[in-house]
C-alpha cells in the first residue's frame, strides 16, 4: 500500500487518528533532545552577539579616534597665513608645534626645451637613439655623475608624435608633447624640477634614416632660443634660515612640517602656525572616558557569573585584563623622562569596579607643564593614545588568536554550525520514527478493521437467527 493510502486508511477501523498519534509520539520521543539543542543554540547566539558587540565597539572607538587625530580636532595640521605662498602638512607619525616665519624667494622649475618646427607632426623624422643627460645647465653643461642617462630608442619610421609617446613612457620625470606653433609643430620636452635636473639631448642616428640630430641640444653650440625655461631649485627662508628644495614639495623642514610652495613673497614673510590642541585634548579625553565606560559596562554585564553571556570566555577575560592595565601602561616609551608617558598622565583613572574616570586636575597640570608632550601623544604613529586604543581593537579582532574576542566568535560559530547539523540529524531521526510508526499503526489498523468485519458478520448472523426463531 502506498504511503498516502496508508495514511488515509489510518483510523478507518479504530476511529483513532493514527497519523496524528504517530506524529505526536515521535515528537515526544525527541522532545528532550530538541529542547537541549534549542537551549544550546540560543546560548551560542547570545555569546556570539555579546562578543561581536564588544569587538565592534572597540573597532568603532579606534576608527573614531583615528579620524580625529588624522583630520579632526586633534590633527596636528599647520596653516599658512598667506595661502598663495604655500600650503603645509604634517608627515604621518610626526607632531608639529609653534609657529614659523616663511619667505619664499624662488619656486622650483623644470627645464623646458623645444625642438625645431616641422611641416607636419606625422612626417617621418628619423630613427636611432635619443640620450638625455641630467645635470646643471648654465653657459655650459655639468653632468650629474650620480644619475644615469636616459636612453630612448626611436624605431624606424617614427614621427614627432611617435617620439613624444616614446619619451612619455620612458620615465625619470621626463615628459613631452607636440606644440602647434605659428611656424609648425614642435616637440617640447620637460625635465624634472630642480637645478640639478637640467638636461642636454644627444642623438645617435640610424644610417639611412637620419633626422634625429635636429632634436639634439646642448647649451654651448645649441640654439639658446630653444631653451624656453631653465631648471632651478626652490629657495626659501624659515625663520630667516636659508633653505632649498629640488621640488616645490619639500621634505620635512621642521618638526611636523612639510610645505608645498605655490608662490613667492620676497620681503614679506608669512606665518606658518600650529593650533594649540589643549582644549581639544580635554574634550577628547572626556569622550574617550565615556566610550571606554560604555564598553566596560557591557563587558561587566556579559561576564557576570552564571548569567553573563561571556562568563568564562577567554576573549572577554583578556579584554578585562587590558582595561585594568590601560591607565598605567606606558604608551609613549620614546618620550623624554619628564614628559607624559601614560594615559594616567592624561588624567585617566581606573576604579576598583572597572569603570573609568577623568582626573581633570592631573590632565590640566600635564597640559600646563608640557603641552607639546601631551599633544605629541595624539598622533598617528607607533606610539600614543590612538595606537594604544587601535591595538586593543586589533587584538580583539584577531581571528588568529583563540584568546581574543574574534577567536571566541569563531569558536562559537563553529559550535553553532555543529549544533545545526545535530538538529538536522534529530529531524531526520524523528521523521524516520514517525514513518515507522505510521507503517506499524497501518498494520494494526488493518487487523482491527478485519476483526470489526468479522464481528459485524457474526452480529448479522445472530440477528438473522433471532429473527427466524420469532
Amino acid at each position: 500500500m502506498e504511503s498516502s493510502n496508508i495514511i488515509a486508511s489510518l483510523g478507518a477501523g479504530s476511529g483513532i487518528n493514527m497519523a496524528q498519534l504517530a506524529a505526536d509520539l515521535s515528537a515526544a520521543q525527541f522532545q528532550s533532545r530538541v529542547d537541549r539543542w534549542t537551549a544550546k543554540n540560543e546560548d551560542l547566539e547570545q555569546r556570539i552577539s555579546a562578543a561581536s558587540t564588544l569587538k565592534n565597539a572597540l573597532t568603532t572607538l579606534s576608527s573614531s579616534l583615528g579620524d580625529r587625530v588624522r583630520t579632526g580636532d586633534l590633527a596636528s595640521t599647520p596653516k599658512v597665513a598667506n595661502s598663495a605662498v604655500a600650503s603645509a602638512s604634517t608627515p604621518t607619525g610626526t607632531f608639529g608645534r609653534g609657529s614659523y616665519a616663511l619667505e619664499v624667494t624662488q619656486l622650483a622649475k623644470r627645464q623646458v626645451l623645444a625642438g625645431p618646427a616641422v611641416t607636419s607632426a606625422s612626417d617621418v623624422v628619423g630613427a636611432g637613439t635619443l640620450t638625455i643627460r641630467f645635470g646643471t645647465v648654465g653657459a655650459a653643461f655639468t653632468a650629474d655623475a650620480t644619475r644615469a642617462p636616459l636612453n630612448i630608442t626611436i624605431p624606424s619610421g617614427s614621427t614627432l608624435t611617435d617620439i613624444s609617446g616614446v619619451i612619455n613612457s620612458a620615465g625619470q620625470g621626463v615628459s613631452a608633447y607636440i606644440a602647434q606653433t605659428l611656424d609648425g609643430p614642435r616637440l617640447v620636452i620637460k625635465g624634472p624640477e630642480g637645478a640639478n635636473s637640467g638636461f642636454v639631448v644627444e642623438a645617435t642616428e640610424t644610417a639611412g634614416e637620419e633626422g634625429l640630430a635636429a632634436l639634439a641640444w646642448e647649451p654651448v653650440a645649441g640654439d639658446a632660443t630653444r631653451k624656453l625655461e631653465g631648471a632651478q631649485d626652490a629657495l626659501f627662508k624659515l625663520d630667516g634660515l636659508a633653505m632649498s628644495s629640488a621640488t616645490n614639495e619639500t621634505s620635512q623642514i621642521a618638526p611636523g612640517l612639510k610645505l608645498n610652495l605655490t608662490g613667492t613673497n620676497i620681503g614679506n614673510p608669512t606665518q606658518v602656525s600650529f593650533a594649540s590642541p589643549g582644549a581639544s585634548i580635554q574634550t577628547a579625553m572626556g569622550d574617550l572616558v565615556g566610550a571606554l565606560n560604555e564598553i566596560a559596562g557591557a563587558l561587566k554585564q556579559a561576564t557576570m557569573p552564571e548569567v553573563g553571556e561571556l562568563r568564562g570566555d577567554p576573549g572577554a577575560r583578556a579584554l578585562k585584563q587590558s582595561f585594568a592595565r590601560l591607565a598605567g601602561g606606558v604608551v609613549m616609551p620614546t618620550a623624554d623622562a619628564n614628559a607624559p608617558r601614560t594615559l594616567a598622565d592624561l588624567g585617566l583613572k581606573t576604579g576598583r569596579d572597572g569603570t573609568f574616570t577623568l582626573d581633570t586636575a592631573r590632565l590640566s597640570a600635564s597640559l600646563a607643564r608640557d603641552p607639546e608632550g601631551v599633544a605629541a601623544m595624539f598622533t598617528i604613529g607607533l606610539f600614543g593614545v590612538y595606537s594604544t586604543v587601535d591595538k586593543l581593537a586589533r587584538d580583539a579582532a584577531s581571528t588568529g588568536n583563540p584568546g581574543s574576542l574574534a577567536g571566541s566568535i569563531a569558536r562559537y560559530e563553529r559550535l553553532s554550525k555543529a549544533a545545526e547539523e545535530q538538529a538536522a540529524d534529530l529531524t531526520e531521526q524523528q521523521e524516520a520514527l514517525r514513518v515507522q510508526m505510521v507503517a506499524r499503526f497501518a498494520r494494526s489498523e488493518g487487523n482491527i478493521a478485519a476483526s470489526q468485519s468479522t464481528l459485524t458478520f457474526l452480529q448479522q448472523q445472530i440477528d438473522a437467527w433471532n429473527g427466524s426463531n420469532n
